[in-house]
């Protein structure tokens, strides 16, 4: 139990670092890329405004432009655009190829670009990205420009970031993982030692009210002989019975919880079989019906006394909560790889809030009842112990007018 609340602890906070750490990574990089690949559009978009063909009309514009640059940056050119690379494919309005810059790198040849660039121009979108080469198309009058600018170097740089952002990234939630099991063990810690303690008390009570419990029961029989039939003697040995019962379940829990039992492989199905044919009998003086269907060879790893036990248990809370001329019906199958055991019987729906609390130690829905017949709420708690021990679970079903118990055991194959 508590093995299991230390995983949903560890997994819940490495569930929240995981996503804050993904959405960071997301922003840093998505960030990143926004802001690389904006500059670099600013920059192509430079190149395409101060481009020219010599001997062109836009010659004038373009020293006009110059002049305007050199007036608000006295610097000169930014330097990123010096240091950029940058194509350009100049096509005549009548489709004729008037210039092709290929930077002089051998990145791209000039039939290459040209492809480029009749195929922008065919979609007819001013600007975009084409093999990792970002792309602008302007209108220059007597020409059209496409001009591209490599983003390789872009790319690769965002790459790097989004690479070492995960390794560290990954070391950060190893390093988280073993901090978030510290936390677990530190939350879960004082929890197990006191549910620990609960169950040494219990175990320990057990033991210390057997003696006095037996002692009472041999001095009744002294004085029933010396005195004979009385009442106030009645009252004790039945108040003493009702002790009895509850120290043996108490002490049949703790046994289930804390004692590991020696294991073999059973045939479930002849187990049912056989502590089911005494509840027969049992339900008929109750006015109900016993139905059972077993599937034969269903083998398990378990303990024969405690199994029985869980059928025992199971059979005996599906008759006490049915009503005469119910039924209760015993299902034993293969489904997958676990023994399902189902029993079943009539009965109101129990509320949600209480299908929670059933499995629980004393627990009864009808508290007025309590010790009748010699059932203390342990039942139930024994029956999960047994199935918890045997590495399967139990639960329970309300629906169409039924109650279903079912527990799932792990189906081993016969040796």
């Amino acid at each position: 139990m508590f093995k299991k609340s230390r995983r949903k602890i560890v997994a819940a906070i490495l569930s929240v670092l995981v996503l804050l750490l993904f959405g960071t990574v997301c922003m840093i990089y998505l960030a990143s890329y926004t802001q690389m690949t904006n500059e670099n559009r600013s920059l192509l978009k430079q190149y395409v405004d101060s481009y020219t063909i010599p001997g062109s009309s836009d010659t004038g514009n373009l020293e006009g432009n110059k002049k305007k640059e050199e007036r608000d940056d006295p610097h000169g050119k930014p330097p990123m655009l010096e240091l950029s690379t940058f194509y350009s494919v100049a096509i005549s309005k009548d489709g004729q190829v008037l210039k092709v810059d290929t930077a002089d790198v051998s990145s791209f040849r000039e039939d290459t670009l040209v492809e480029l660039a009749e195929e922008i121009m065919k979609k007819g979108k001013k600007d975009g990205v084409q093999q990792n080469l970002i792309y602008r198309m302007a209108d220059k009058g007597e020409y059209t420009l496409v001009a591209f600018l490599d983003n390789t170097l872009m790319l690769e740089s965002a790459g790097t970031l989004l690479c070492y952002t995960l390794i560290f990234g990954g070391v950060t939630l190893v390093v988280l993982f073993f901090l978030a099991r510290y936390l677990a063990d530190r939350i879960v810690s004082p929890l197990e030692e006191s549910y620990q303690r609960q169950k040494q008390f219990v175990s320990d009570a057990g033991h210390e009210l057997k003696t006095p419990v037996a002692v009472v029961n041999a001095n009744l029989e002294l004085l029933s002989r010396e005195i004979g039939e009385n009442q106030w003697l009645s009252n004790i040995q039945y108040e003493n019975e009702r002790m009895s019962a509850l120290i043996i379940q108490l002490l049949e829990l703790a046994r289930a919880e804390q004692v590991t039992p020696q294991m073999e492989i059973l045939d479930l199905s002849r187990l049912v079989c056989g502590e089911t044919l005494p509840f027969e009998s049992v339900a008929y003086e109750n006015g109900l019906t016993l139905n059972s269907d077993i599937t034969e060879k269903i083998f398990v790893s378990g303990n024969s006394v405690q199994l029985k036990q869980l059928v025992s248990i199971l059979l005996d809370n599906a008759i006490r909560h049915s009503d005469s001329g119910g039924e209760v019906t015993l299902l034993l199958k293969k489904e997958k790889n676990h023994g399902i055991l189902s029993v079943m019987n009539d009965g109101e729906a129990i509320p949600p809030e209480e299908l929670k609390q059933l499995f629980e130690r004393f627990y009864r829905s009808d508290t007025a009842r309590t010790g009748e017949n010699g059932h203390y709420g342990l039942g139930l708690a024994i029956a999960k112990a047994i199935a918890v021990t045997h590495k399967g679970t139990i639960n329970v079903q309300c629906r169409d007018g039924k109650v279903e118990f079912v527990v799932k055991l792990p189906f081993q194959k016969p040796g």
